[in-house]
């Protein structure tokens, strides 16, 4: 029996090879008495700064019987370990008269095709963008003034839009798949601290390396993957799909299906309309809209680690605010330590921000979006009246920028006086192609600005230098999650459309790397539970 110790404290003067001393102490035995200790999971404790430490839960073996022992004197933090479930797939006993489909290699296409193709499904991995190297190419090119191509950016192509972000792996869910995800990003080439972080993140740098390991194991179990690609129907029959229809680089072609896993992303909305024309069943969907902020790392690792800032084993610190402006939620979203703002544009005429770092979070600037909530009310009932807002919003900053990519920014001192913008000072717009200093009340809703006005002001209150006046705000950060919801039944499939299985960000089924992975596993869990192998 092994035993579990949770809170263990370890300071930022020690490593982890202190751990089975300090093991020891926690169980009241000799530190010759444990045999083995794995450590499960480490977690920044910063709430005091001036005791910044790591809270550590290790498990450990004994060499001689003193668990029951000790496990009676009901030491604090101490518990026996519980054996973590093997992983188990079911298997059905359909036959397949076609491959099972997967449209999308995002977090929750990847997944769900990898766990088929681990169990001899060989399915058919349908992507419009391009392999994740290609990809890289076209995104380096947009960033340095190039063109837009609608098909290879940061929101398609492989690794979908979480490909190029900070590659946040923490996740909110309670599923026991999540681990599952973490080990499998682990064993294709993941540094395997993933494992233990309670704040895992892998950068792009690392994510993109990830993602095609993951898809070439895909191909060598068997998968079939058509890069290109693009769903532009659905054939279905009695309320059921039996076929898609794509538009590939040699022209449109029908491909019968027995079932297909529908991980398109929230980018996708020429998808959207096809599958509202189709007749899917789809609902409006709350989400949040704002700005990205940019504020110098050595600012916002001041304001958390005090006077640990810049302690190597710290890097750069992190933060997650709430406020709130009448009604409506005021928050940070997806910061990005010493990373940059990007330009996460799909479509022609179109302005979008979002944030991305990398592994080693370096850059001079910290970012992270400050946007307020939307709801229907604000933008209208029918199922695609989210997209429609976006793209008005996306438009209005296109056409603020100049007209070339090129985004609005604004300095927060400007902006919180409602002042006309000023030219930057300190803090260095990170953005590509560039920025124009522009008032950003004129591509936002009144209702947006006044929120983000007051998020500032009450963020300031909470880490200290936030309303900082030559920080910058970008805009339009549009894309915080889906607009829409396709909805599903019990059994995960479109009530309209038996076969066909909506997931992930872009289906309004998650809000993350990980949750999008495990909601595509569960897809194809579904898939077995009906369908034999083919080998």
């Amino acid at each position: 029996m092994a035993l579990r110790i949770t809170g263990l404290k370890l300071p930022l003067t020690a490593d982890e090879s202190s751990l089975p001393e300090r093991a020891a102490r926690a169980l009241r035995i000799r530190a010759e008495d444990i045999a083995g200790l794995r450590l499960v999971r480490t977690s920044l404790d910063a709430r005091k700064k001036q005791d910044i430490y790591y809270a550590c839960t290790v498990e450990v073996q004994l060499h001689s019987p003193l668990e029951k022992r000790i496990l009676g004197k009901a030491l604090p933090g101490v518990e026996a370990a519980q054996p973590r479930e093997p992983v188990c797939w079911p298997i059905g006993e359909k036959d397949l008269d076609a491959p099972i489909a997967v449209v999308g290699l995002g977090p929750g296409g990847l997944f769900a095709a990898h766990a088929l193709a681990s169990q001899g499904y060989v399915p058919l991995v349908i992507e419009r963008g391009r392999p994740v190297t290609e990809r890289s190419i076209h995104v380096e090119r947009f960033f340095a003034g190039g063109p837009l191509d609608p098909d290879s950016n940061v929101m398609f192509g492989e690794g979908g839009a979480g490909a190029f972000s900070d590659g946040k792996l923490t996740t909110r869910i309670k599923d026991p798949w999540a681990h599952w995800v973490l080990e499998l990003l682990a064993a294709h080439g993941a540094p395997k601290e993933i494992l233990v972080q309670a704040k895992p993140h892998l950068g792009t740098d690392r994510l993109v390396q990830v993602v095609q390991a993951l898809r070439e194991d895909i191909q060598a179990k068997g998968g079939q993957v058509c890069f290109q690609t693009k769903l532009t129907g659905l054939v279905s029959k009695a309320g059921r799909l039996t076929a898609l229809e794509l538009e590939t680089p040699q022209g449109k072609r029908m491909q019968p299906v027995s079932a297909c896993i529908l991980a398109i992303g929230q980018g996708a909305r020429d998808t959207y309309r096809m599958l509202h024309t189709a007749g899917l069943d789809m609902q409006p969907k709350a989400f949040a809209v704002g700005v990205r902020a940019e504020h110098p790392r050595a600012l916002i690792d001041q304001a958390q680690f005090g006077a640990f800032a810049g302690h190597p084993r710290l890097g750069a610190a992190e933060y997650q605010l709430t406020a709130r402006h009448g009604s409506r939620g005021v928050y940070t979203f997806c910061m990005c330590p010493g990373g940059v703002v990007v330009a996460s544009s799909s479509a022609p005429g179109q302005v979008v921000t979002n944030g991305m770092s990398y592994h080693a979070r370096d850059g001079r600037n910290s970012n992270a979006a400050i946007v307020v909530q939307v709801e229907p009310k604000d933008f209208g009932y029918h199922p695609l009246d989210g997209l429609r807002f976006q793209e008005e919003l996306e438009q209005a900053a296109f056409r603020l920028g100049g007209g070339d990519y090129t985004a609005p920014a604004q300095r927060i001192c400007d902006f919180l006086q409602g002042d006309p913008p000023g030219p930057f000072g300190g803090v260095r717009p990170t953005y590509r192609p560039g920025v124009a200093a522009r008032s950003l009340s004129q591509c936002l809703p009144d209702f947006v600005t006044a929120g983000i006005q007051e998020g500032i002001r009450q963020f300031a209150r909470k880490l200290q230098g936030y309303d900082l006046p030559d920080g910058v705000l970008t805009g339009v950060e549009s894309r915080t999650s889906a607009p829409v919801r396709i909805l599903r039944d019990v059994t995960g499939q479109a009530p309209a459309m038996a076969g066909l299985y909506p997931v992930g960000e872009g289906a309004g089924y998650a809000g993350g790397i990980v949750s999008a992975a495990v909601d595509g596993l569960r897809a194809a869990e579904r898939l077995m539970a009906v369908y034999k192998p083919i080998h």
